[in-house]
């Protein structure tokens, strides 16, 4: 399986673990309110990690090349990122709300890379500056 598809799956399993130990400790304080970070952290961390993993996995020229590992490491940077610190806005503290907007920015370049190597018609060992 090729390297980044690993990582993806890696770090989704990271995500998914953290998203239900969110989702424990909500259900058990009754304390419901970051249950946006919450489904943020399942939907863009466990589940588009998980596919992305996915795809890389079905389409290995695709993972090969230095655009899928930077792809990788935006949309986590993204992620780690965005979610904690949406928590901690959602808990009530505002000055987070700007690295919440940066965050998301940063997943958002990672969903533009992604969306480039698949619509991409070349392989990542043909594109400038890749090895052949």
């Amino acid at each position: 399986m090729p390297k980044v598809a690993q990582l993806f799956f890696k770090s989704a399993t990271i995500f998914f673990v953290l998203g239900v130990v969110m989702g424990l400790h909500m259900g058990i304080s009754g304390d419901h309110g970051a249950f946006p970070a919450h489904a943020h952290l399942n939907l863009l961390g466990w589940v588009s990690s998980a596919i992305f993993a996915i795809y890389y996995a079905l389409n290995p020229a695709k993972a090969e090349g230095k655009l899928a590992m930077w792809q990788f490491a935006i949309y986590t940077v993204g992620i780690i990122v965005m979610i904690p610190a949406l928590y901690f806005m959602l808990k009530g503290n505002l000055e987070f709300e700007p690295l919440v907007g940066i965050g998301s920015i940063i997943v958002f370049a990672g969903v533009l890379l992604f969306a480039f190597v698949v619509f991409s018609g070349k392989h990542q060992s043909q594109l400038p500056g890749s090895r052949a």
